[in-house]
Protein backbone atom coordinates (compact mmCIF):
# COMPACT_ATOMS: atom_id res chain seq x y z
CA UNK A 1 0.00 0.00 0.00
CA UNK A 2 2.86 2.34 0.86
CA UNK A 3 4.56 1.60 -2.46
CA UNK A 4 1.32 2.31 -4.36
CA UNK A 5 0.96 5.66 -2.59
CA UNK A 6 4.55 6.59 -3.39
CA UNK A 7 4.08 5.58 -7.04
CA UNK A 8 0.87 7.61 -7.29
CA UNK A 9 2.61 10.61 -5.73
CA UNK A 10 5.45 10.54 -8.23
CA UNK A 11 3.02 10.07 -11.14
CA UNK A 12 1.21 13.27 -10.14
CA UNK A 13 4.48 15.16 -9.71
CA UNK A 14 5.82 14.03 -13.07
CA UNK A 15 2.54 14.86 -14.83
CA UNK A 16 2.49 18.36 -13.35
CA UNK A 17 6.12 18.86 -14.29
CA UNK A 18 5.42 17.78 -17.87
CA UNK A 19 2.62 20.32 -18.16
CA UNK A 20 4.81 23.04 -16.66
CA UNK A 21 7.49 22.34 -19.27
CA UNK A 22 5.01 23.08 -22.08
CA UNK A 23 3.37 21.05 -24.84
CA UNK A 24 4.42 17.58 -25.87
CA UNK A 25 6.70 17.81 -28.86
CA UNK A 26 5.75 14.58 -30.61
CA UNK A 27 7.81 12.70 -33.19
CA UNK A 28 7.80 15.49 -35.80
CA UNK A 29 7.73 19.22 -35.13
CA UNK A 30 9.41 22.31 -36.56
CA UNK A 31 12.20 21.38 -38.98
CA UNK A 32 11.36 17.67 -38.74
CA UNK A 33 8.60 16.92 -41.27
CA UNK A 34 5.68 14.59 -40.60
CA UNK A 35 5.53 11.96 -43.36
CA UNK A 36 2.23 11.34 -45.12
CA UNK A 37 2.60 8.75 -47.86
CA UNK A 38 5.17 10.09 -50.32
CA UNK A 39 4.64 13.65 -49.13
CA UNK A 40 5.02 15.54 -45.85
CA UNK A 41 4.13 18.58 -43.78
CA UNK A 42 5.47 20.58 -40.83
CA UNK A 43 3.86 21.66 -37.56
CA UNK A 44 4.54 24.33 -34.94
CA UNK A 45 2.92 23.95 -31.54
CA UNK A 46 1.69 26.82 -29.35
CA UNK A 47 4.03 28.19 -26.72
CA UNK A 48 1.56 27.15 -24.02
CA UNK A 49 -0.74 24.14 -24.23
CA UNK A 50 -1.94 21.66 -21.61
CA UNK A 51 -1.66 18.71 -23.98
CA UNK A 52 -5.40 18.04 -23.74
CA UNK A 53 -7.47 21.02 -24.89
CA UNK A 54 -8.43 20.85 -28.60
CA UNK A 55 -6.33 23.26 -30.63
CA UNK A 56 -7.46 25.73 -33.28
CA UNK A 57 -5.55 24.98 -36.49
CA UNK A 58 -4.10 27.30 -39.11
CA UNK A 59 -3.10 25.34 -42.22
CA UNK A 60 -0.70 27.53 -44.19
CA UNK A 61 0.45 27.07 -47.79
CA UNK A 62 4.03 28.30 -48.35
CA UNK A 63 5.12 30.55 -51.20
CA UNK A 64 6.73 29.50 -54.49
CA UNK A 65 10.04 27.63 -54.18
CA UNK A 66 9.71 27.43 -50.41
CA UNK A 67 8.76 24.54 -48.12
CA UNK A 68 6.66 24.14 -45.00
CA UNK A 69 9.83 24.48 -42.92
CA UNK A 70 9.78 28.25 -43.52
CA UNK A 71 6.29 29.15 -42.18
CA UNK A 72 6.81 27.18 -38.94
CA UNK A 73 9.84 29.39 -38.20
CA UNK A 74 8.54 32.66 -39.67
CA UNK A 75 8.02 35.38 -37.08
CA UNK A 76 5.01 36.86 -38.89
CA UNK A 77 3.31 33.45 -39.25
CA UNK A 78 4.44 31.06 -36.51
CA UNK A 79 5.11 34.01 -34.23
CA UNK A 80 1.39 34.83 -34.43
CA UNK A 81 0.05 31.28 -34.00
CA UNK A 82 2.39 30.23 -31.18
CA UNK A 83 1.38 33.12 -28.92
CA UNK A 84 -2.33 32.54 -29.49
CA UNK A 85 -2.67 28.85 -28.79
CA UNK A 86 -3.03 27.89 -32.46
CA UNK A 87 -1.49 24.80 -34.04
CA UNK A 88 0.30 25.81 -37.25
CA UNK A 89 0.36 23.19 -40.02
CA UNK A 90 2.42 23.77 -43.18
CA UNK A 91 2.20 21.20 -46.00
CA UNK A 92 5.06 20.77 -48.47
CA UNK A 93 4.20 21.42 -52.10
CA UNK A 94 5.47 19.11 -54.83
CA UNK A 95 8.60 20.62 -56.38
CA UNK A 96 8.16 23.49 -53.91
CA UNK A 97 5.05 24.85 -55.61
CA UNK A 98 1.27 24.36 -55.77
CA UNK A 99 -1.20 23.36 -58.45
CA UNK A 100 -4.02 25.85 -57.93
CA UNK A 101 -4.80 26.82 -61.51
CA UNK A 102 -8.06 24.86 -61.79
CA UNK A 103 -10.19 22.43 -59.82
CA UNK A 104 -8.40 19.40 -61.27
CA UNK A 105 -5.61 19.36 -58.66
CA UNK A 106 -4.38 16.72 -56.23
CA UNK A 107 -3.20 19.37 -53.78
CA UNK A 108 -6.66 19.95 -52.31
CA UNK A 109 -7.04 16.26 -51.45
CA UNK A 110 -3.49 16.21 -50.07
CA UNK A 111 -4.14 19.20 -47.79
CA UNK A 112 -7.39 17.63 -46.56
CA UNK A 113 -5.45 14.41 -45.81
CA UNK A 114 -2.88 16.49 -43.90
CA UNK A 115 -5.61 17.85 -41.63
CA UNK A 116 -6.90 14.33 -40.95
CA UNK A 117 -3.37 13.12 -40.18
CA UNK A 118 -2.86 16.06 -37.81
CA UNK A 119 -6.10 15.08 -36.04
CA UNK A 120 -4.58 11.66 -35.32
CA UNK A 121 -1.58 13.28 -33.65
CA UNK A 122 -3.24 16.16 -31.77
CA UNK A 123 -6.72 17.02 -30.51
CA UNK A 124 -7.99 19.73 -32.87
CA UNK A 125 -10.93 22.11 -32.72
CA UNK A 126 -12.77 21.44 -35.99
CA UNK A 127 -14.91 24.55 -35.51
CA UNK A 128 -11.79 26.70 -35.74
CA UNK A 129 -9.94 25.55 -38.84
CA UNK A 130 -8.26 28.45 -40.64
CA UNK A 131 -6.73 28.11 -44.12
CA UNK A 132 -4.01 30.58 -45.01
CA UNK A 133 -1.23 31.17 -47.50
CA UNK A 134 1.17 33.65 -49.02
CA UNK A 135 1.72 34.43 -52.72
CA UNK A 136 1.32 31.17 -54.70
CA UNK A 137 0.35 29.66 -51.35
CA UNK A 138 -2.41 32.25 -50.99
CA UNK A 139 -3.81 31.27 -54.37
CA UNK A 140 -3.64 27.64 -53.20
CA UNK A 141 -5.51 28.58 -50.03
CA UNK A 142 -8.20 30.16 -52.20
CA UNK A 143 -8.34 26.98 -54.29
CA UNK A 144 -8.62 24.80 -51.19
CA UNK A 145 -11.60 26.67 -49.73
CA UNK A 146 -13.16 26.98 -53.19
CA UNK A 147 -13.22 23.18 -53.49
CA UNK A 148 -13.30 22.05 -49.85
CA UNK A 149 -14.19 25.03 -47.69
CA UNK A 150 -17.55 24.23 -46.13
CA UNK A 151 -15.94 23.13 -42.86
CA UNK A 152 -13.42 26.00 -42.79
CA UNK A 153 -13.93 28.84 -40.32
CA UNK A 154 -11.91 31.42 -42.26
CA UNK A 155 -9.63 31.99 -45.23
CA UNK A 156 -6.63 34.20 -44.35
CA UNK A 157 -4.99 35.11 -47.66
CA UNK A 158 -1.90 37.24 -48.31
CA UNK A 159 -1.06 38.60 -51.78
CA UNK A 160 -2.48 35.91 -54.02
CA UNK A 161 -5.92 35.08 -55.46
CA UNK A 162 -7.74 33.04 -58.05
CA UNK A 163 -9.47 34.52 -61.07
CA UNK A 164 -12.50 36.37 -59.76
CA UNK A 165 -14.63 34.63 -62.40
CA UNK A 166 -14.14 31.23 -60.70
CA UNK A 167 -17.30 29.35 -59.72
CA UNK A 168 -16.63 27.90 -56.27
CA UNK A 169 -18.81 24.99 -55.14
CA UNK A 170 -17.80 25.51 -51.50
CA UNK A 171 -16.76 28.41 -49.30
CA UNK A 172 -15.48 29.16 -45.81
CA UNK A 173 -17.60 30.97 -43.25
CA UNK A 174 -15.37 34.03 -43.48
CA UNK A 175 -12.82 35.50 -45.90
CA UNK A 176 -9.99 37.86 -44.92
CA UNK A 177 -7.61 39.02 -47.64
CA UNK A 178 -4.68 41.47 -47.66
CA UNK A 179 -2.93 42.83 -50.76
CA UNK A 180 -0.41 45.56 -51.56
CA UNK A 181 -1.43 48.15 -54.14
CA UNK A 182 2.16 48.18 -55.43
CA UNK A 183 2.42 44.37 -55.75
CA UNK A 184 4.07 43.46 -59.07
CA UNK A 185 4.70 39.76 -58.31
CA UNK A 186 1.13 38.59 -57.84
CA UNK A 187 -0.18 41.80 -59.42
CA UNK A 188 -2.88 43.67 -57.56
CA UNK A 189 -6.11 42.61 -59.30
CA UNK A 190 -7.61 46.02 -59.95
CA UNK A 191 -11.22 45.83 -61.06
CA UNK A 192 -13.16 47.68 -63.77
CA UNK A 193 -13.01 51.43 -63.43
CA UNK A 194 -10.18 51.23 -60.88
CA UNK A 195 -12.18 49.21 -58.36
CA UNK A 196 -9.65 48.40 -55.64
CA UNK A 197 -12.08 46.10 -53.82
CA UNK A 198 -11.97 43.67 -56.74
CA UNK A 199 -9.55 41.18 -55.06
CA UNK A 200 -12.52 39.74 -53.13
CA UNK A 201 -15.20 40.13 -55.82
CA UNK A 202 -15.55 36.35 -56.12
CA UNK A 203 -16.50 35.97 -52.46
CA UNK A 204 -18.70 39.06 -52.40
CA UNK A 205 -20.73 37.55 -55.24
CA UNK A 206 -20.72 34.08 -53.69
CA UNK A 207 -22.00 35.35 -50.33
CA UNK A 208 -24.44 37.88 -51.73
CA UNK A 209 -22.78 40.84 -50.05
CA UNK A 210 -24.19 44.34 -49.76
CA UNK A 211 -22.11 47.49 -50.29
CA UNK A 212 -18.73 47.53 -48.61
CA UNK A 213 -18.23 49.59 -45.48
CA UNK A 214 -14.89 51.37 -44.97
CA UNK A 215 -13.54 50.63 -41.50
CA UNK A 216 -10.74 53.16 -41.55
CA UNK A 217 -7.00 52.73 -41.11
CA UNK A 218 -5.19 50.41 -38.72
CA UNK A 219 -1.55 49.52 -38.21
CA UNK A 220 0.52 46.99 -36.28
CA UNK A 221 3.71 48.96 -36.99
CA UNK A 222 4.08 52.68 -37.62
CA UNK A 223 5.58 52.26 -41.09
CA UNK A 224 2.65 50.35 -42.66
CA UNK A 225 -1.01 51.36 -42.52
CA UNK A 226 -3.91 49.24 -43.77
CA UNK A 227 -7.24 50.48 -45.07
CA UNK A 228 -9.96 47.96 -44.26
CA UNK A 229 -13.28 47.40 -46.00
CA UNK A 230 -15.85 44.89 -44.76
CA UNK A 231 -19.03 43.53 -46.29
CA UNK A 232 -22.24 42.40 -44.64
CA UNK A 233 -23.34 39.29 -46.51
CA UNK A 234 -26.12 36.71 -46.54
CA UNK A 235 -23.87 33.64 -46.51
CA UNK A 236 -20.61 34.71 -44.87
CA UNK A 237 -18.32 37.60 -43.98
CA UNK A 238 -15.68 39.29 -46.11
CA UNK A 239 -12.95 41.78 -45.26
CA UNK A 240 -10.18 43.31 -47.36
CA UNK A 241 -7.07 45.06 -46.03
CA UNK A 242 -5.11 47.18 -48.52
CA UNK A 243 -1.68 48.71 -48.02
CA UNK A 244 0.56 50.84 -50.27
CA UNK A 245 3.44 48.34 -50.36
CA UNK A 246 4.45 45.41 -52.52
CA UNK A 247 4.64 41.64 -52.29
CA UNK A 248 5.26 40.57 -48.70
CA UNK A 249 3.65 39.28 -45.51
CA UNK A 250 2.84 42.42 -43.52
CA UNK A 251 3.96 42.74 -39.91
CA UNK A 252 1.12 41.94 -37.55
CA UNK A 253 -1.47 40.95 -40.14
CA UNK A 254 -1.85 37.30 -39.13
CA UNK A 255 -1.67 38.30 -35.47
CA UNK A 256 -4.53 40.79 -35.89
CA UNK A 257 -6.75 38.33 -37.79
CA UNK A 258 -6.28 35.58 -35.21
CA UNK A 259 -6.93 38.00 -32.34
CA UNK A 260 -10.23 38.98 -33.93
CA UNK A 261 -11.25 35.44 -34.86
CA UNK A 262 -10.41 34.06 -31.41
CA UNK A 263 -11.94 36.98 -29.52
CA UNK A 264 -8.60 38.11 -28.04
CA UNK A 265 -7.47 41.66 -27.28
CA UNK A 266 -5.58 43.08 -30.29
CA UNK A 267 -1.84 42.79 -29.74
CA UNK A 268 1.45 42.70 -31.62
CA UNK A 269 3.38 40.53 -32.21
Amino acid sequence: MIYRSIAAFFFVVLTQAAHAMGPWKGPCVGDVPCALGERSYHVALPDVWDGITPLPVMLHFHGWQRTGALPVQHQRIAGATRRRGVLLVAPNGLRKTWDFWDSDTDDVAFAAAVLEDVAKRYPIDRERIYISGYSFGSAMAWRYVCENGNSVAALLAVAGTLQQSENCPQAPREVRHVHGLDDTVMDFPMGPGGDDTYPVALWRDHFGCAEGEPRGPWAARDFLTFERTTWACDGGRVSLDLHPGGHFIPHGWFARQLDELLGLPPSYP
